[in-house]
């Protein structure tokens, strides 16, 4: 037990300060639509095929074609156009740009996901990130273990009653404990998101990670050039009758000569805010090449595809929002509070306390 007492402490002190900056950053991002502010991005969502092909034959001119779209949605009313590098832009449902942006700084939003997924250092943070969360799972069970040795003094206060440092432990106990099951949503899910391999072992009992790697690959086929004469309302509308009920989310155009464009769309009965129906279509005359429905994924894949909406509280309404933003600010005192009380509030031990008192009786 001193062992595990031992690794709790140092880890949480040297880490402790990244997971309270990464709960107070996923916090805020769980209500970015309520503090954004843009024109339009509060008009209702437009699926009418002939009103999207239109916005789209207006995005896609000659001089910048965006590399992806993210289509408006019941929360955010604005398309959301992607291109190469950082730049972007926000339009509204008719395609008229309504914000535009060369770097992720000259966003908020964009900047502060950026910190929170890939701490601003691309696949490597991202798989810090992932590192993180699991340490994190760790800190959850072991804190537990620890806990239980002074069980009988737990009491839940928001705050320290005061700001030593036996308070704060006994707070950083009793909070932890209170917080466990919310935090362990929060750091699963974030150890899901960003270590795939890790996904994969926590949902092999249900599917293989190669049926689940197949299940989202894209076809083996070869597409020629894209055309800057392709037909989206055709497009848009293969789509549509392969999948009535569906609703248009995002659409990616090819990154190099030979990749298809892609599509995705939501089902109904889907969590995941952009859907896994997937279809394929060919660049140069927007012929479909391949669709594959969320229905028919692998199990392992449908239960993956629940991961992010839990972890950014996409379903739920506001009281799941309030859950995560409880663990998302839960986590940042937490990680604040271990690292503070580690490095500057650390006791006096006696023996240094009775060398101090015997070198002033020899001075006297």
């Amino acid at each position: 037990m001193k062992l595990v007492d031992l690794l709790h402490r140092w880890a949480g002190g040297c880490l402790g300060i990244l997971l309270a900056l990464l709960g107070l950053s996923g916090a805020i991002l769980v209500h970015k639509y309520n503090w954004m502010s843009l024109p339009h991005m509060g008009d209702p969502q437009v699926q009418d095929v002939a009103l999207l092909s239109a916005a789209l034959d207006s995005v896609m001119t000659p001089a910048q074609v965006p590399r992806s779209i993210i289509f408006a949605s019941e929360d955010f009313g604005l398309h959301h156009l992607r291109f190469d590098k950082e730049a972007g832009a926000y339009t509204d449902q008719t395609g008229r740009v309504v914000a535009q942006w060369e770097s992720k700084w000259d966003r908020p939003e964009l900047w502060l996901l950026d910190f929170h997924h890939y701490l601003w250092a691309g696949d490597t943070g991202a798989i810090v990130t992932g590192w993180l969360a699991l340490i994190g799972l760790c800190f959850v069970v072991t804190g537990s273990v620890l806990w239980c040795r002074s069980r009988r003094s737990f009491k839940l206060r928001p705050w320290p009653a005061r700001m030593s440092r036996s308070a704060i432990v006994r707070h950083h106990r009793d909070a932890g404990i209170a917080l466990g099951p919310l935090l362990f949503i929060s750091l699963l899910t974030g150890a899901m998101l960003t270590l795939r391999p890790f996904a994969y072992v926590v949902l092999s009992p249900w599917s293989s990670a190669t049926e689940m790697r197949d299940a989202t690959a894209a076809p083996k086929l070869s597409g020629g050039p894209l055309s800057p004469s392709v037909n989206w309302g055709a497009v848009l509308g293969q789509a549509r009758r392969r999948f009535p009920a569906a609703e248009f989310r995002t659409l990616m155009l090819p990154k190099k000569h030979g990749d298809l464009i892609s599509m995705r769309m939501k089902q109904p009965q889907e969590w995941l805010p952009n859907g896994r129906t997937t279809l394929w279509f060919d660049p140069t005359d927007g012929r479909l090449v391949e669709a594959r429905s969320s229905d028919a994924l692998p199990a392992g894949s449908k239960i993956f595809n629940m991961v992010y909406p839990l972890h950014a509280a996409s379903v739920g309404g506001l009281p799941y929002k309030l859950v995560m933003t409880i663990s998302g600010l839960g986590l940042t005192i937490l990680g604040a509070l271990t690292t503070w009380t580690f490095w500057f509030r650390r006791p006096h031990r006696r023996g240094s306390s009775m060398r101090v008192m015997a070198l002033s009786d020899q001075s006297a």
